[in-house]
Parts: C-alpha cells; structure tokens; sequence
C-alpha cells in the first residue's frame, strides 16, 4: 500500500518531547517534518498538583495545540497504531500510513487506571481523587478544603510513573493548608510509598523525611494501593517487604495509577524485550534505538533509566537533534544524555526541594552556589511562574 504521506523526519506525539525536538529539527534546517498527534489541546503537565492544592488554575496548563506546533512542521492530528521500522512506515488509527527517513518516538506514557481493581470506579466517587487527571485537580482541591478530621491516604504505585515526586507533593501541600487551617492534628495522613525510602538520592531523602515528620505524616515504605473498596471507603495497602496487607479505611483517597507505555508501542517490534513497561529501547546515551538505526525516542515512553520528567525531556532534545542530525549526515553519534532529571517538590504552599541528579543519582545542581538541598522560597517562584515562563516561550520554540 502506498504511503499517504512521506516525511523526511516524522515525530511521534506533540508533548513537551515531541514539540520541542520538531522545533529544534526545524532551526537546523531541516524540512518537511511530520508532526503525529491527535490531540486538540497542549498541557503543561507541572502545575497538576498546584491546580489539585488551589496554587494554580486548570486555565493556566492548557494551551490550544495548534498555538505550539512549529512553523514549518506538519501537523498529522491522528494517532499512531503501529510502526513497521523495516519498511519505514507508521499506520494511524485513521487508517493512513505515513513513510518516514528518521523516525522520533515521544508518545509520553500510558495511565494504567484498571490494572488497580477498584481503582477506576473509586474515581467516581467524591473522597477519590487524582492530580494525574486535570479534570480531577480541582476536586482534590475541594476535598482538601472540605476536611477539617479523618484519615487521608496519599498512594503511589510501584512501576516508573512520569513526575515521581507527584505522589509525594499533594501529601505536603495538604498538609500545610491544613496546618494554616489549624486542623493538621486532626487529620491522620498516611503516604504509601514503594520504595525503601523518600527518595532516590539520600540529601534529597534526609531533608523529604524532616517534612513528612514535620507535619505528621506516616509513611509506608515498600508498599502499595493494591486495591479499592469504593463502598466501603477502605484502600488495601500491601507491604511488599513483609508480605501483608492491610486495608486503611480513608475520608480522602488521592492516588496515582501504575504507567507503562503505550499498548502500540508494547505490541510492536520498538520495545525492549527485557522491559515489563514496554518501553522504546534506546541506548540511554545516545536515544538511538538499539536495533533500528533510523529511530529515535526521548520523554516518558523510552527506556532511558532516568525519571520521567519534563526536565529530562529539555535535556535530552538537544542530545537526540544533534545526535539524528549526525547519523542523517552518515557521521558517529557524538552526543551524551547523562541522565539529568530535576524534580521540583513542592514541599510547602510556598517552598520547593529541587531535587536535580543524573545516572550517578547525585545531585547535579543548576544554581551551584545556592543550597538546593533544602527547601526553599525562592525554588518555589522558579517552579511557580519561572519553569512554566521557560515551558511555552522558550522550551517548546527548541530555545531551551
């Protein structure tokens, strides 16, 4: 069957990785660029968790996609079905199939909301909710706002998640309003976490276990929500280093699914075979597909060990463009993503840890002669107006 359309680079998903690498592509010179994607609207995935605690408004995160495609990029407003890298071709879910030289893979991740029994109908009841869905923001909001005693319970699963401190930042936020409030010590909060401990990197760790301490938090390490009983108002909680459960009965529920990559992506010839979320494999220095040369990934849905972070994305665009641009020209592969992620935890209403590191889970701080590995006032203005400023004028034009 004949190709509809022919690319001489053809990008897969229009988010913060797949705008930002086209832009890029496009300052270099390069033409006729396809832009695959079906969505109407762009999101600013950050601020989730401040519309969920009342910092910011849903309005502020959306933009419309049409505003944030680049000029001189064409924009395919369909989605993938399926790639076949031997013949050089990607089948919509529209039926058309568009050939491609080079092919970059940025789809972003699957929210795999059923895979928690229960967890897709407790969403339909008022003490459930998820920063993960924007149109779920505001009733965590709400529900914060409403509890004045009870139990909240704060979940995160035990797969990588894109934004891995989410889970953990809507805990701290709460926490703090209902501190301002003066009912803090009314409120039994609890953090399931599935890991060993707060975090990663153990600077970043000794100062997230001082705030969870600060303000009452129990934290359930190796565990996880491994189901929900809406009716009951009762989530399951399974310590996976024992080998128990238990099941916590809440007034407020925020959860947060197990991610994978898309199911085109698991059920093709792109994903890792060793990879249980069905990543994109990709030589994590490089971004150059380990088996098929002419393909490329970056952000969430690649099989980089990194965390899933909009920072990870800015870091790694440069390193992708210059490194496709190189095996285009028949040169080596000379760029190295070294695993930069940044993750901005909000760890007051108006403090942020910025939490920077790489491969070596090290801090790899932007601003070396401040402190962030505390929290700070000045971090939150950064993740508040600073980050989302850089995100739409300067990120997505391929300038950052």
């Amino acid at each position: 069957m004949a190709t509809a359309q022919h690319f001489n680079v053809l990008v897969i998903g229009a988010g913060s990785a797949g705008v930002s690498v086209a832009a890029r592509l496009r300052r270099k010179g390069v033409d006729r660029i396809g832009l695959l994607d079906p969505s109407d609207t762009h999101y600013y995935q950050p601020l989730f968790t401040l519309v969920g605690a009342g910092r910011a408004s849903a309005s502020e995160t959306t933009r419309p996609m049409a505003s944030v495609i680049p000029k001189g990029v064409a924009w395919v407003q369909d989605g993938a079905e399926s790639v076949d890298p031997d013949a050089h071709t990607v089948t919509t879910t529209k039926g058309a199939i568009l050939g491609y030289d080079q092919l970059v893979v940025a789809p972003g991740i699957q929210l795999d909301w059923d895979t928690v029994p229960g967890m897709s109908e407790a969403l339909t009841t008022v003490p459930v909710t998820s920063n993960y869905r924007l149109d779920l923001a505001p009733r965590t909001w709400a529900n914060i706002q409403a509890m004045t005693s009870g139990t909240a319970v704060f979940t995160m699963p035990s797969a990588p998640i894109k934004c891995a401190g989410a889970p953990q930042k809507i805990a701290y936020l709460a926490s703090d309003y209902w501190r301002q409030q003066g009912v803090n010590d009314r409120i039994r909060k609890v953090l399931v976490l599935p890991t060993p401990g707060m975090f990663g990197v153990p600077v970043f760790a000794k100062e997230l276990e001082r705030v969870a301490a600060h303000y009452g938090i129990e934290v359930r390490f190796n565990s996880e929500a491994v189901e929900i009983d809406a009716d009951g108002r009762g989530v399951v909680v399974a310590d996976n280093a024992a080998g128990t459960k238990e099941t916590i009965d809440y007034d407020l529920l925020h959860v947060v699914p197990p991610q994978s990559a898309p199911d085109w992506i698991k059920a093709g010839p792109l994903a890792a075979a060793d990879n249980p979320g069905g990543y994109v494999e990709v030589d994590q220095y490089t971004l150059q597909h380990t088996r098929y040369p002419d393909v490329f990934s970056l952000g969430d849905a690649g099989s980089t060990p990194n965390s899933k972070t909009g920072a990870a994305v800015r870091h790694q665009a440069p390193v992708l463009v210059e490194n496709l641009l190189a095996h285009r020209a028949g040169r080596p592969l000379e760029a190295r993503y070294d695993g930069y992620a940044s993750c901005p935890l909000t760890t007051s209403r108006n403090k942020v840890l910025l939490a920077e590191f790489d491969y070596t889970m090290e801090p790899h701080p932007s601003f070396p002669l401040i402190d962030t590995t505390k929290e700070r006032r000045d971090m939150w203005w950064l993740k508040r107006t600073g980050l989302p400023a850089m995100y739409w004028n300067l990120m997505l034009k391929g300038l950052a």
